[in-house]
């Protein structure tokens, strides 16, 4: 087994990666020569630590097979030192597939006693909002504007770890432990990608409103509703994001929200259409109680699709019925609206409240 230690400054300008990257946790990655856990090995384990504002790499490297489970043993000791993890789709595939070779050896492990943190998993749906064209770690770096000197995939180191057993060489020695180096450096980097996350999580404040009329491709007019909110952290680059209608955008601590505000009638259904009768002269349904003093040539049995009195204004479109009460156009409409009113307008906790309803629905992140 040949173990590498490397120190260098941990020069992260954003707090959020100083937060999560603590003294008691540590980075890790492994380098394999395939996927199963039963045909192939980890040859190299790489680990990132910190301690103040250095950080620390140490890499577990099988020369051979016969090492194999050397670098287990010794990386199970290290990781036994701190108290939590942290990964790229180490949870899905890293700690799987250690502790499948730690079974084939009969080594003892307790992986999954730590915390972990996986930034593939945090990251996953922040695909679409950045618009990267896959989910891999170096396209998440490049994202950031990192450079790397490793040209090589995983893949590609398989077959120079194979010739390197039979022919061991520094050259392609180096490409192995630069890979693996790189890793654990650019996962450190990662960090700062939380701001995204974090703002998804609901880490911001509603700073300001004002409702925008602009022309549309065919002439028209519409108005939108637009929400400035105010970061709990400076995203590190700035994005833009549009589904249908809804609109996101956002630079350092600050990200604007866009609207479509419907101008005009909606219906509002009642829930107990059984308790009343439809109007179709007025296009209105009322309460029995109050159709008992109406000609029966003017009234039918509600149904549910009837069941509803009309109301115009200012609406706002909401997937799920976060503020009521909730009108439609047509009964069996999957967007429910609310209207526009002094009452949402003067509430932080109404006007947050729909902000999130907004970006959960346009990112697909779980709410916190």
């Amino acid at each position: 087994m040949e173990i590498r230690r490397y120190q260098i400054p941990f020069t992260a300008q954003d707090p959020i990666s100083w937060e999560l990257f603590t003294e008691s946790s540590i980075f890790f990655d492994i380098e394999t020569t395939g996927f199963s856990q039963e045909y192939t090995q980890v040859y190299l384990i790489g680990c990132g630590t910190r301690q103040g504002n250095t950080l620390h790499i140490t890499q577990f490297f099988a020369e051979n097979s016969q090492a194999e489970p050397e670098i287990l043993s010794a990386f199970l000791q290290m990781i036994s030192q701190y108290k939590s993890l942290i990964s790229f789709h180490g949870l899905r595939f890293d700690v799987p597939y250690i502790k499948g070779r730690c079974r084939h050896y009969g080594i003892r492990e307790n992986l999954d006693a730590f915390p972990h943190l996986d930034l593939f998993k945090q990251f996953y749906k922040c695909k679409s909002i950045l618009k990267l064209p896959n989910r891999k770690q170096k396209t998440f770096e490049a994202f950031l504007g990192s450079n790397r000197k490793d040209m090589y995939t995983g893949r590609d180191l398989i077959k120079i770890y194979k010739e390197y057993e039979i022919h061991p060489s520094s050259e392609s020695g180096s490409l192995l432990f630069l890979h693996n180096y790189e890793d654990i450096l650019g996962m450190t980097n990662l960090l700062s990608l939380f701001a995204y996350h974090r703002l998804f999580q609901g880490q911001f404040q509603v700073g300001s409103y004002e409702q925008n009329v602009y022309e549309t491709y065919n002439g028209g007019q519409a108005s939108e509703f637009i929400l400035t909110l105010s970061l709990g952290y400076a995203v590190p680059k700035p994005f833009s994001f549009g589904m249908e209608s809804f609109y996101l955008k956002g630079y350092e601590k600050q990200a604007k929200l866009k609207i479509p505000i419907y101008q005009g009638e909606l219906k509002y259904f009642y829930p107990n259409y059984k308790d009343y009768y439809y109007l179709p002269e007025e296009d209105r349904a009322i309460h029995k109680s109050i159709a008992l003093y109406v000609d029966k040539a003017f009234r039918t049995k509600a149904k549910a699709a009837t069941c509803y009195n009309r109301k115009n204004g200012q609406f706002l479109p909401q997937q799920t019925e976060i503020i009521t009460p909730g009108f439609k156009m047509e009964y069996h409409d999957k967007t429910s609206w609310f209207e526009l009113t002094a009452h949402f307008l003067e509430s932080q906790d109404l006007l947050k409240k729909y902000a999130m309803h907004i970006l959960w629905g346009l990112s697909g992140i779980e709410s916190p």
